[in-house]
């Protein structure tokens, strides 16, 4: 779980991300220069790969730990099996 200061700080980068994306639409409808516009979307895809990191982090340090600490055999392995498809999924 996030606290309420991680969850804060996330939103805050996430509503920076909605006006990013929300310029690239603009940028679009105005017709500006393709590479202006594709500069535009590497920031957004950066940001947000940003807080996917960030969520992640969170995961392992808190869920998957927990797991791993006081969990079950059977807990354990869904932890990670959860996180090799995470990593899978990240990979691409």
């Amino acid at each position: 779980m996030l606290s309420a200061d991680e969850k804060k700080k996330l939103a805050h980068r996430l509503s920076r991300i909605n006006g990013q994306v929300e310029a690239v639409r603009r940028m679009i409808e105005a017709d500006e220069y393709c590479v202006d516009i594709l500069m535009q979307l590497s920031a957004a895809t950066g940001a947000l790969h940003r807080v996917g990191e960030i969520v992640l982090d969170q995961h392992l340090n808190r869920c998957v730990r927990e797991a791993m600490e006081s969990g079950s055999d059977a807990e354990r392995q869904a932890k990670l099996d959860e996180v090799m498809t995470i990593f899978r999924k990240y990979r691409k």
